[in-house]
Order: structure tokens, then C-alpha cells, then sequence
């Protein structure tokens, strides 16, 4: 439901940035399905460094194949936003790491909707509105469930949600938030690779605090 909430809704916004969201969520919640279902299929591992380990061996797990379903949704989605090449490969890493921080805050109950929520009204400023609504449209649908425990957004919901944020970010026509919220997004996946996101959060009153909302 929050998938096809956020993709629907971006048909309210203009090209090319509708187009772009639509290839991006598409792209995110195709990876997240494989994810959810192909599990018992292919190899496991944790982390992307176990993923890309996998891949040195001649294995492909579940995690790679996301990693090449996203990045392609997230390059193409990138060249209809921008003709420089460098532009491209910002906004494509700013899509890709974005739809994969996302779905590993989707660890407890409302965490990834309050992380979608807050980062649509980071980029609102300037950005697409029309991206803002279909992202809060979505979250405001599904929050309820997922904090109930009643449902999950899973690898498919958290997937799409954060490939439709990550074009929200990287249509903004700031060149510095786009470049910077690219490079929070990247750091924060790779510092995840060592750190517990759910440690962190757990240990800190406020954090604590916020993630337990609603619940």
C-alpha cells in the first residue's frame, strides 16, 4: 500500500521529475518484492559488505540483485533530472543509498515512515510539492497499521518510499542539497555496515523518545 501510495501519487508531478519518480519507486519496489520473497531462493548475508563479498565468490544473494535493480532504476531516473554527467551520478547515488537507508530503519514499528516523513519536509523547501504529498500521503496511510504491528512495510514498501524520497532530493534545484543530502545518505549506509542504528537510538533519550512514538 505505501508503495503504490508514493508511486501513484507521483503522477501528480510534472515531467521530468514525475517520470523520474516513477522509475525510481518502480525500480525500489521490484528490488524490495525480490527481496521479500527470494530469500529462501538465493544466498543470505548481512550487510553490504556480505553481499558484495557473496559476489566475490560467484554467489548472488538477494542483496545484489537489489543493488542492480535500484541502481538501475536510480541511473535512469538520474538522466532524465540532469544531462551532466556528473549531476547524473550524484542524483543517482542520492536515489540508490536513499531507498537503502530507508529500508534499514525499517526495523521497528513507524521508524521508517517518521525518517520518510521528516525527510520530505527537509526537502520541501524549494522542492517538489507534488513529491512532498504523494510521500506524507502515503506514509499517513500506512503509519497506523505499521505502528499496530497489523502490518509491515517490508523490503518492498520501504524500497519504493525511499527511492520516491531520494528523487524528491535529488530533483531539489539545489545543487547543495542535492550533493549534500547524497553524501548523509551514503555516509549513513556505510556507517550502518559498523554501527546499530537501533544501539544508537536505543541509547539516546530523544532518539528513544521519538522512535516510541505512537506505539
Amino acid at each position: 500500500m505505501a508503495a503504490a501510495g508514493a508511486v501513484t501519487g507521483s503522477l501528480c508531478a510534472p515531467a521530468p521529475v514525475r517520470n523520474a519518480a516513477l522509475i525510481a519507486g518502480s525500480a525500489g519496489a521490484v528490488a524490495g518484492f525480490i527481496d521479500d520473497h527470494g530469500e529462501s531462493r538465493l544466498p543470505a548475508a548481512k550487510g553490504l559488505a556480505g553481499h558484495l563479498k557473496l559476489l566475490g565468490e560467484g554467489r548472488v544473494s538477494t542483496g545484489v540483485v537489489k543493488i542492480a535493480v535500484i541502481g538501475a532504476g536510480a541511473g535512469l531516473a538520474a538522466s532524465l533530472l540532469s544531462r551532466r554527467p556528473r549531476d547524473v551520478a550524484v542524483r543517482a547515488v542520492g536515489i540508490a543509498a536513499t531507498a537503502n537507508l530507508i529500508n534499514l530503519l525499517d526495523l521497528r514499528p513507524g521508524r521508517a515512515h517518521k525518517a520518510v516523513a521528516l525527510g520530505s519536509a527537509l526537502v520541501t523547501p524549494g522542492g517538489s510539492p507534488q513529491l512532498t504529498a504523494a510521500l506524507l500521503g502515503a506514509v499517513a496511510g500506512t503509519v497506523r497499521d505499521d505502528l499496530a504491528r497489523e502490518t509491515m512495510l517490508g523490503d518492498l514498501g520501504a524500497n519504493a518510499l525511499g527511492a520516491v524520497l531520494g528523487t524528491a532530493l535529488t530533483a531539489h534545484p539545489s545543487r547543495l542539497v542535492r550533493t549534500l543530502g547524497a553524501g548523509a545518505a551514503v555516509g549513513l549506509v556505510l556507517v550502518s555496515e559498523k554501527v546499530s542504528f537501533s544501539r544508537v537510538i536505543d541509547t539516546n533519550p530523544v532518539l528513544r523518545a521519538i522512535d516510541g512514538w505512537g506505539r
